[in-house]
């Protein structure tokens, strides 16, 4: 009778390399909030207090050190979705949420488009926002207060719009307000002849 292989297992890591990992992972959310997606690694490393080799070894590539940082981000993102979640007035909550997002992945230079768009990485924040957006705009749905019509896919594609243009924006130097912008998107989900939005 053959056995069977044993499985691998992974191994936990060693006080020492977990705080290494955690800070990498702490300095490249900052650099990369300083110089975009496409900051330097070497720069990462030093800041960190480590040499290039370590950063590699934790991060073989550079995808992979973005992904730990999405993934720390969107604790952060999820957490403040949540409470929105219980709401008492769907509607409200889901252009509240809009809005913060929008400035939540606007706050990650560089980063907006593969935020939102690479739905198909492994580990993809993209997938997990579009998750999220399906509640929100079910919720809202259910209660007759948004259309049902237009999907929780077109939203994202507007959100990103809008995440795009408010980084155009940024870049030229002008002010960046997506109240704005989510508000016009929210008058054109609205269910009833009234419209108008939620926005002071």
């Amino acid at each position: 009778m053959t056995s069977k292989a044993a499985q691998p297992t992974e191994r936990p890591m060693r006080a020492d390399a977990r705080r290494n990992y955690e800070r990498l992972v702490e300095t490249a959310h900052e650099v990369f909030l300083e110089g975009g997606a496409d900051a330097s690694l070497d720069e990462i490393a030093r800041r960190a207090g480590v040499g290039a080799g370590t950063l590699y070894r934790h991060f073989p590539t550079r995808a992979d050190l973005l992904d730990a940082v999405c993934r720390r981000w969107m604790d952060s993102v999820l957490a403040d979705a949540e409470p929105l979640l219980e709401a008492e007035d769907p509607v409200a909550a889901l252009e509240t949420w809009l809005v913060r997002m929008v400035d939540h992945v606007g706050a990650f230079r560089g980063l907006a488009g593969r935020l939102l768009l690479a739905r198909d990485r492994k580990h993809s924040t993209g997938s997990v926002l579009h998750e999220t957006l399906i509640r929100f705009v079910e919720r809202a749905q259910e209660c007759g207060g948004i259309r049902t019509d237009v999907g929780p896919t077109e939203v994202m594609q507007l959100t990103s719009g809008i995440t795009q243009a408010c980084e155009s924006a940024r870049a030229m130097g002008k002010s960046a307000d997506p109240t704005v912008l989510v508000g016009i998107v929210m008058d054109g989900l609205r269910t009833g002849a009234e419209g108008g939005s939620a926005r002071a």
